[in-house]
């Protein structure tokens, strides 16, 4: 199942791409993130809400809310810097660039959480880093 929420995942990411460079056009970067955070934040906790899951709200840890809000923080930071690239940027040439995060996660996966990376994964790696190389010159 989790292979179908990742393709789902890259068809929505794909699609904000678009809308996103489609919605910046004539207002600043920052304005944009803050309307598309505003619609997140709405659709996310009506899906808790809808889907009974607010209880669990109260069994967050210390150690969850911490790790929760520096991935908010990051979310935020990529947001708003995505948006700055979409301003003046073809959205061709911004969103393989955004996707060099595919790299930085496997890379991070292997140093921080353990992660094996056999000779699959980082041939991948690396043919994702040179197409976003191609794209971009």
């Amino acid at each position: 199942m989790w292979k179908l929420y990742a393709i789902l995942s890259a068809v929505f990411a794909a699609a904000t791409a678009i809308l996103a460079k489609v919605g910046v056009k004539g207002i600043s970067g920052n304005v944009a993130t803050a309307v598309r955070t505003g619609i997140v934040l709405l659709l996310a906790w009506g899906i808790v809400i809808f889907s009974g899951q607010l209880k669990e709200a109260k069994e967050l840890t210390h150690t969850n809310l911490i790790f929760l809000v520096l991935s908010g923080i990051a979310t935020g930071l990529s947001w708003i810097f995505y948006f700055k690239a979409l301003e003046t940027g073809n959205v061709s040439k911004v969103a393989p660039i955004d996707k060099l995060s595919v790299v930085l996660v496997m890379v991070f996966a292997f140093i921080f959480l353990g992660e094996t990376m056999d000779l699959k994964t980082i041939l991948g790696g690396i043919l994702i880093a040179a197409g976003a190389a191609i794209l971009t010159l």
